[in-house]
């Protein structure tokens, strides 16, 4: 006997409603959505979320998403200039990449150190990064972590390991954005504008 395909429509609604943004309301109209286009959308989708299931894998160097061993951006001889960014996940390295400024490699660490969840350096790849210093010839470590608690402690470790290294342990500057004004920002972005103040 079939299986019932409201049964079938529930289970791909509760799917997407995994999806970050997503919850089980917005994941009912993208499925209804995508019933109604089932013949064109709906069997791209699918086929193209089984190709990328299929053929993406982690790069063996830095971490970022890539059809082969090593991702575009490790396999370019331009990229090895001696800088590495480090950042916590794909989003943050995508994000950096769209600024178009960073002309080195990455290293994607896949979270942030807590002791809460258990989570060491191990876990994140930082002996992986640490292996990386010399083969690379690396001169300047990035650090582009998020300005949380768990982030600055995964700094903190990255740059004291990093410490008699001989590379420059450099972080992402902080404070008033471009264009910001300071009567809509929170108190913690105004004080580390004030620590990271320069001459003008």
């Amino acid at each position: 006997m079939s299986a019932d395909p409201a049964d079938r429509i529930e289970e791909l609604t509760g799917l997407l409603s995994r999806l970050p943004g997503l919850g089980p309301r917005s994941a009912r109209r993208v499925v209804l959505y995508l019933i109604r286009r089932r013949g064109t959308l709906m069997a791209q989708i699918a086929r193209s979320m089984e190709q990328v299931a299929r053929d993406t894998r982690e790069c063996r160097q830095c971490g970022n998403v890539s059809m082969d061993e090593l991702c575009a951006i490790c396999a370019n001889p331009a990229r090895a200039n001696g800088q590495i960014c480090v950042v916590e996940d794909l989003a943050d390295l995508w994000a950096v990449e769209r600024g178009r400024a960073f002309r080195g490699r990455y290293h994607v660490l896949g979270g942030t150190l807590s002791a809460l969840d258990a989570v060491g350096p191990e876990d994140l790849g930082i002996p992986r990064l640490l292996d990386r210093i010399g083969p690379e010839s690396v001169s300047e470590v990035i650090l582009a972590l998020n300005a949380t608690v768990e982030g600055q402690t995964t700094a903190h470790y990255i740059a004291d390991a990093l410490h008699d290294s001989g590379v420059t342990v450099t972080g992402l500057a902080q404070g008033v954005p471009i264009g910001g004004e300071l009567d809509y920002l929170d108190d913690g972005t105004i004080s580390a504008a004030l620590n990271a103040r320069k001459r003008v």
